[in-house]
């Protein structure tokens, strides 16, 4: 992970915020996406019952419910 150096302010109505660099807030962004596609990953491979279409018959099937 990238090392992070949040800075803290409050606001007018006294609640904190945390201040980052747009390099910082953009490493965080994409570690974090790149966690969701790991969990997402994990649960199709959990949730894989081995059945697989072919390309081409996909293609049909879609082609036919779209008509």
């Amino acid at each position: 992970m990238t090392a992070i150096h949040p800075q803290y302010i409050t606001d007018t109505v006294g609640q904190k915020l945390v201040v980052l660099s747009i390099q910082e807030f953009d490493a965080m962004i994409e570690e974090l996406e790149e966690l969701e596609d790991i969990k997402m990953y994990d649960k199709a491979k959990k949730e894989d019952n081995g059945e697989r279409v072919l390309f081409s018959d996909y293609l049909k099937n879609r082609k036919a419910k779209n008509a």
